[in-house]
Formats: structure tokens, C-alpha cells, sequence
């Protein structure tokens, strides 16, 4: 068993991490936050992976009943991660531009007043 996969999610998860912290830019951060998000793609393959199975497609051909397949239950969280984020970059995105036209700035630091 490798731990490749594991150290890779854990370096893109910092990596993200540390441009949500450093940005100056609500765009910028909502692409860090989509970065931090594709650690979780990355990590949930990895559990999922069985090294020499095949998918997970069953026919009417008899099959070896030995035969080593991956876990679909995985894929299907991961494909559902993938739209969970896409959407929320879609919504922060949206909302990062309203503020940017209300306000004039995409800048945290300006934005910190509530005030009008």
C-alpha cells in the first residue's frame, strides 16, 4: 500500500490553505477554496483504489466470483464532491462579483464596514 496518494491530498490541501489565508482577492480565494476542495477528490479515490480490481460492472457472463473490484459506493461520493463543489465555486463566484459591483473592490481588507 502506497501513501503517495494520502501525502499528495495532504500537500494540496495545504497548499489551498495557504492561498485562502495569503489572498487579497475574493476570486482568488474562491479558486484556493476549489483547490482545497480537490484534496477530498484525491483523498477519497485513494481509499477507494484496490490495486489489480476491475470496475464494477456485472452482466449476465458468469464472472470469477474471486474477482477483486473497486468500491462504486467511493466513486459515487467522490462524483457527487465534484458537483457539491462546483456548485458552491458557482454560488461564491456569483456572490464575489455582486460585491464587486456594490461595492467597487474585490479586496477582504476593504470590504470590512458594513456600512453602505
Amino acid at each position: 500500500m502506497s501513501h503517495l496518494p494520502y501525502l499528495a491530498a495532504g500537500w494540496i490541501l495545504l497548499v489551498g490553505i495557504y492561498g485562502i489565508v495569503t489572498s487579497r482577492n475574493l476570486v482568488h480565494a474562491v479558486v484556493c477554496l476549489s483547490v482545497t476542495q480537490s484534496a477530498t477528490y484525491l483523498l477519497l479515490l485513494s481509499v477507494g483504489f484496490r490495486r489489480g480490481a476491475t470496475a464494477p460492472v456485472f452482466s449476465d457472463i458468469p464472472q470469477n466470483p474471486r474477482a477483486k473490484v473497486v468500491d462504486p459506493v467511493v466513486q459515487a461520493m467522490t462524483l457527487t464532491d465534484i458537483v457539491v463543489g462546483a456548485t458552491v465555486t458557482a454560488l461564491l463566484l456569483a456572490l464575489a462579483v455582486l460585491v464587486a459591483r456594490r461595492r467597487g473592490t474585490v479586496d477582504p481588507d476593504e470590504l470590512r464596514s458594513l456600512e453602505s
